[in-house]
């Protein structure tokens, strides 16, 4: 109890006083209230809604292939076996590989005279300018960060269909119904819950992105991958502004928040709890 207190409820506390205040980091701090949320709501903060926009783009682009694929890579692999298991952890690895580590990689891969562009530049292929041009940018980000997390997906859902009753999957072949129909009517809805626990898991990652940005594009071009965790540490270590750095770690918690309850109230139209 006392460590719940120290290290979570203290902590949430000082944040919330710290977000009323004009809190230089090194300074007196002065209290404005609700003023820093006011600029922000306002317009007065020149890119958060800029920030809102491109963290929200890359969520759902995110989020929308990393299911995608890792329920097709998890089914695949469920098909095999014998080397599913070892497949999976290839995949996994990159999971607990540090961010940072993974984020250099990508960034040699990316530049413009690097390993992707020279490998397209070898079969005739003018490649794109992957962290220079806005769209490719956040299309890097969206890659980085699939190849970065789908690995965890992958072993959730792959948890998900070895729950599901091989008798049943057998009865629908009887029935001779094809392998999508046995996906839609058999397998996604046993596997439903497992899909609802990825997506919530996947929207709460996809909205605290820092690393990728941080690290390949520095929220470049212009501000076009600039994300809301990226704007709240430059708020507070870059423009000394750690009043409005709260206030926006406390944006980004109701926002979490608000899209995490919509999950739940969401899933009775379509998570099949019935075993």
């Amino acid at each position: 109890m006392s460590g719940f207190l120290i290290f979570m409820v203290i902590p949430l506390i000082a944040s919330i006083w710290i977000s009323l205040h004009n809190w230089p980091l090194y300074g007196d701090p002065e209290f404005v209230g609700a003023g820093n949320y006011l600029k922000l709501l306002s317009g007065q903060d020149p890119v958060f809604y800029r920030v809102m926009l491109n963290t929200a783009i890359f969520a759902i682009g995110y989020t929308a292939v990393n299911l995608i694929v890792s329920t097709g890579i998890a089914v695949w692999l469920h098909s095999l076996p014998d080397w599913g298991p070892f497949f999976r952890i290839l995949f996994f690895i990159p999971v607990v590989t540090p961010m940072v580590a993974n984020a250099l990689v990508w960034r040699v891969l990316l530049v413009d005279e690097g390993v992707i562009n020279g490998a397209l530049g070898a079969v005739g292929i003018q490649g794109p300018d992957w962290l220079g041009d806005p769209f490719w940018a956040m299309t890097s980000l969206i890659l980085m960060s699939l190849w970065q997390g789908m690995g965890y997906n992958i072993v959730v859902l792959a948890a998900g269909l070895n729950n599901i009753n091989p008798a049943v999957m057998e009865a629908a072949k009887i029935d001779g119904t094809t392998a999508w129909s046995r996906f839609w009517k058999v397998t996604f809805p046993m596997l439903s819950p497992s899909l609802f626990f990825a997506s919530v898991m996947t929207v709460i990652g996809a909205f605290k992105v820092f690393t990728q940005p941080f690290m390949l594009t520095k929220g470049g071009p212009g501000d076009s991958t600039n994300t809301l965790v990226l704007h709240l540490y430059r708020s507070g270590f870059s423009y000394d502004a750690l009043g409005m750095a709260s206030s926006l770690a406390w944006v980004l918690f109701v926002l979490v928040m608000l899209l995490t309850a919509l999950q739940f109230v969401g899933q009775k139209k379509w998570v099949n709890y019935d075993s």
